[in-house]
């Protein structure tokens, strides 16, 4: 066995994986919404929230945003076996990691290089996931597991309940956790700051001088006699923080502490005048960011006492994440939307997002939510603290049928659904082009590069068409025909390449699936699943 084996998570199923149609987003503007007037400088238009299975709507994202998102927070169903009305939350162990495997492999590609990405997990999954993510981030990429304190009060109905969930935090580059913001220093790291000693710069707080031996170079090592004249010599295991030049040009310039009497511990003062901010550590109590019940009363006064909505998150806790995360402007992405907190709370922090919903409630509470906020309506939450009277806006889209589907004779046939525009749009996507169509070459629905075009067409073309369209594309560019039937003697034209469809796509992808979501008999490897453990009965 190698010194450093590389852990990896393996479940029945886990070779099967799914080949995804990257659909196109319809935009719907009735569903959409914008506030009449700019409020402020925090004001964001360019959101969207999308209807439709989130991992079809992932994969529409790939081409667009890859690489563009600064914050992914997800709270995916956490498999406990309880029954929600929204999600089928009892999913089959190796269904669940597939699942999220899936997902998770899209919503890397879309972070950017200094992203980050935190998941809301609980015990159930919470050791299985983190294997997975290891193997899928890198372990180095690996931050923190948050604990969240979600409870104001024992679970008196258990002798041991269950007080807290997790918030699993990846960087999708190792060190880029460093850049992560601080948070605004609260009453009691300012309770801390005192003046003993009058130190006409002002209050100050205190910090330990000693350090850990391990990783120490020898000039750390040295006898320290204290103003008084107490002389201090530290056990093997520690040594000082300072080397001895640079202690001595510490305590000169009265950066260092000996107490009152000046025999103490030497202490390094850090000044409130100098701070900037606080750094988070892993435990957020329900104090700091909220908790369940908080939440509830949240989702109430938005909609009423009876909401769908079980275990919401608060706003706060949310806050949070994004404090540390993001700055005003940046990108957030939440494909397991529920009802929509991820997405009000970017609204009123001035950050761009996206989020993605399935269920029904995506039209009865989403949307209903994010009208409040962007009108001023929402008097709850953050609202207060982030200084927020309404703004920005959103657009609704719809995830596209699939661009094939069978005819009554079992034959593959381009989507009726389609109109001229939305084909070419898909096809381009299909095809890894860009959809940019020009206003003066009807040929030009979009490019690859700057000499690479694609037109999209369901005309038959003959000879005499694919002449005049070479003549018009001119020898220093490369045009791919994506028509629905050419002559079969066409061609000979260096830069022109002809393609049927749908025949040439076919291969690419799984047409006619529409829902890769959590049940059970959706997804592709549930099949499989079932044959195995068949197999295994048998034997």
């Amino acid at each position: 066995m190698p010194p450093n084996p590389r852990l990896e998570l393996t479940w029945i199923g886990k070779e099967t994986r799914p080949r995804l149609e990257p659909r196109i987003l319809i935009a719907d503007d009735e569903k959409s919404h914008h506030a009449n007037a700019r409020h402020g400088k925090k004001d964001v238009f360019d959101n969207r929230l999308i209807f439709g299975d989130n991992l079809l709507a992932l994969k529409a994202l790939e081409q667009e945003f890859t690489g563009k998102v600064k914050c992914i927070y997800i709270d995916p169903p956490y498999n406990t076996g309880s029954a929600f009305e929204h999600y089928d939350d009892g999913i089959e162990h190796s269904i669940w990691l597939g699942l999220m495997r899936d997902r998770l492999e899209l919503l890397r590609r879309l972070l950017k290089s200094d992203g980050s990405i935190w998941i809301s997990i609980d015990d159930n999954e919470q050791a299985y996931l983190k294997i997975m993510m290891d193997e899928l981030f890198g372990r180095n990429n690996f931050v923190a597991n948050v604990v969240w304190q979600k409870r104001t009060s024992p679970d008196n109905r258990l002798r041991l309940g269950n007080a807290h969930d997790f918030i699993m935090v990846y960087t999708k580059t190792e060190g880029t956790d460093k850049d992560f913001n601080q948070l605004e220093v609260n009453q009691n790291r300012l309770s801390n700051f005192k003046n003993p000693d009058n130190d006409p710069r002002g209050p100050w707080a205190s910090t330990d001088c000693t350090a850990q031996a391990g990783h120490a170079t020898k000039d750390q090592f040295y006898v320290l006699t204290t103003p008084a004249g107490r002389v201090i010599k530290l056990p093997d295991s520690l040594c000082w923080r300072y080397t001895e030049k640079r202690m001595k040009e510490e305590i000169t310039a009265g950066h260092i502490w000996f107490g009152k009497d000046g025999k103490g511990v030497p202490r390094k003062k850090t000044y409130l005048s100098e701070l900037e901010g606080q750094n988070a550590w892993s435990w957020w109590t329900n104090n700091e960011v909220g908790h369940n019940q908080e939440a509830k009363k949240e989702i109430n006064m938005l909609f009423g006492a009876d909401t769908p909505f079980d275990t919401p998150k608060p706003e706060r806790l949310i806050e949070r994440i994004l404090t540390l995360a993001t700055n005003p402007g940046d990108l957030v992405l939440d494909s397991f939307a529920g009802s929509g907190t991820t997405g009000a709370v970017a609204h009123k922090m001035g950050r761009r997002w996206i989020m993605i919903e399935l269920g029904e409630h995506c039209h009865t509470h989403i949307i209903p939510r994010l009208k409040k906020v962007i009108d001023g309506g929402d008097p709850g939450g953050i609202t207060e603290s982030a200084h927020w009277k309404g703004g920005g806006g959103f657009r609704y889209y719809r995830l596209a049928p699939s661009l094939l589907e069978k005819d009554k004779f079992g034959n593959w046939i381009i989507n009726k659904q389609y109109n001229a525009t939305q084909l070419a749009e898909a096809v381009c996507k299909l095809e890894g082009f860009t959809y940019s169509p020009s206003d003066s070459d009807y040929w030009n629905n979009g490019y690859s590069n700057e000499n690479s075009f694609i037109y999209v067409t369901t005309q038959t073309l003959n000879n005499e068409y694919l002449a005049l369209l070479s003549d018009e594309v001119g020898k220093k560019r490369k045009l791919l025909v994506m028509c629905s039937a050419f002559k079969q003697t066409a061609g000979g034209y260096k830069n022109l390449e002809i393609k049927k469809i749908p025949n040439t796509v076919l291969s690419k992808c799984e047409w006619g699936h529409d829902d890769y979501s959590l049940q059970i008999e959706n997804l592709p490897m549930a099949k499989k699943v079932q044959v195995e453990l068949f197999e295994e009965e048998e034997e």
